[in-house]
């Protein structure tokens, strides 16, 4: 943990469903971050979030001396390497980045694929759910040896992963629940009933310039 001074407010630019803005939530709260939630209409987006990082995605993290963090994995790694807890990066850092870059590329394509087939009119995407369900099958197949995806304590690489698997599970919740993987089911269970989750997941108003801002509080 390096010296941080952690009553002051971090602004975070986010979208409450977005997985990338739900995976940079969570890690902010972990490590014990008051942010001041600033939620986004992404199809009319504040100029404040714009000039801060003008690719126009979410989350936006604002630090308050101003320096900006717009990549998700980026707003995790900062908040954990201020203040890690449970550990989250004490794993095998070569199997979490496989695990993580297979998620953010190969998992997130097919998953677009099979959510929004009419975004990819020019693509064959049927054969979308069955690579969605090999990766699935391997973090099943993974989560037999123990409690997590790289051990039995979480890992950063299992809060990364879970907003795309929560995604993925509500295309078609009868076809993933029927997915013969108890293990990954459990596991996307147990993370969903979890203090942090829950805690991040809380409804707001979209921001508007000299609106309210909604903070999230972590528990100490």
């Amino acid at each position: 943990m390096t010296n941080f001074d952690y009553k002051e407010t971090l602004v975070l630019y986010s979208f409450r469903r977005c997985p990338y803005a739900i995976r940079g939530r969570m890690s902010l709260y972990k490590a014990g971050f008051i942010i001041e939630l600033r939620e986004v209409d992404l199809k009319n987006k504040p100029e404040q979030m714009l000039k801060a990082s003008p690719k126009g995605t979410v989350p936006v993290l604002i630090l308050p001396k101003g320096k900006v963090i717009d990549e998700s994995l980026d707003i995790m790694k900062w908040a954990l390497n201020k203040n890690d807890p449970d550990g989250w990066l004490n794993t095998d850092k070569t199997k979490m980045q496989f695990l993580i870059e297979r998620n953010d590329n190969k998992f997130k394509r097919a998953l677009d694929r099979y959510k929004y087939p009419n975004r990819y009119p020019n693509e064959n995407c049927k054969g979308a759910r069955e690579t969605c369900t090999e990766i699935l099958n391997d973090l099943n197949n993974r989560l037999k040896k123990h409690k997590n995806i790289l051990s039995n304590t979480v890992s950063m690489a299992d809060i990364a992963l879970l907003p795309f698997i929560r995604q993925c599970a509500l295309v078609d919740s009868e076809w993933f629940y029927n997915l013969h993987m108890p293990r990954l089911h459990d596991w996307l269970q147990r993370h969903l009933d979890s203090t942090i989750f829950k805690s991040i997941m809380i409804k707001s108003t979209v921001w508007t310039r000299g609106g309210k801002s909604t903070l999230i509080i972590p528990e100490h």
